[in-house]
């Protein structure tokens, strides 16, 4: 981007986000520890999303959970060249921080809201589909002990136990509530959204211990899947209901 149309785009930005750039280029440009200077970057970012290339990116979803590593992607593109590559791609690949950074501080470096955001977008989004993937593979597992062979897609069974309806009936109920458009395909962050929104609807329509029960189900389908959660989703912390 050339100075001028970063000088138009930073003129677009919220002060905020703008400080927040600023912040983690002047930390790296000094040999701070980049990782630590991004954290704390995130933590000063203000906007929800922001309009790039015509294309909308959302780092909230739903204005509740945050979408950590596509706000540290967008703050990683200010340091381009500044940074080696592979660490970069290893933190937004696999979520991959420094050893150094314990829970307790990667929570102290976002802030407590920030935090909190990141927890609802842990449990609404990642562990909610971990349960989707979790009971699919129940459901495969029930049939291939039944000595079932035939090819059929355990997805739908899966949808049914775990929301008691079909994939169908909830994306048409969370297009129309949302006034989304009824295509045929789902962009990425479509789905990031609708699965925040199975999140809510599951909270809504299960009891207690469902609840409970489901959760760690999909945490120990996520820990066997070799994805034990980013800094900061260990100790029982709950998302907001």
């Amino acid at each position: 981007m050339s100075a001028p149309d970063q000088e138009q785009a930073s003129t677009e930005m919220a002060a905020a986000d703008t400080a927040a750039i600023m912040y983690l280029q002047q930390a790296v440009a000094e040999g701070r520890e980049w990782q630590v200077a991004l954290l704390e970057a995130i933590g000063l970012w203000e906007s929800p999303e922001e309009t790039r290339d015509g294309h909308v990116v959302r780092y909230l979803i739903d204005g509740e959970a945050l979408d950590w590593l596509v706000l540290a992607e967008r703050l990683c593109e200010t340091v381009a060249g500044l940074i080696p590559e592979d660490d970069i791609l290893g933190l937004l690949f696999h979520g991959r921080l420094a050893a150094d950074i314990s829970p307790e501080m990667f929570r102290g470096l976002i802030g407590s809201s920030r935090h909190h955001q990141y927890l609802n977008y842990f449990y609404g989004i990642t562990v909610e589909d971990a349960l989707f993937w979790a009971v699919r593979d129940e459901v495969r597992k029930e049939r291939h002990v039944s000595g079932f062979t035939g090819e059929v897609d355990p997805s739908a069974e899966a949808y049914q136990r775990i929301y008691s309806t079909d994939r169908a009936s909830l994306l048409h109920d969370f297009r129309r509530e949302r006034r989304y458009p009824h295509l045929k395909s789902t962009s990425l962050l479509e789905m990031k959204e609708f699965t925040y929104w199975l999140f809510k609807y599951r909270l809504k329509h299960g009891d207690r211990a469902r609840i409970a029960s489901d959760t760690k189900k999909a945490l120990e389908w996520l820990g066997r899947s070799g994805i034990h959660g980013y800094p900061g989703a260990s100790g029982g912390n709950q998302p907001d209901g």
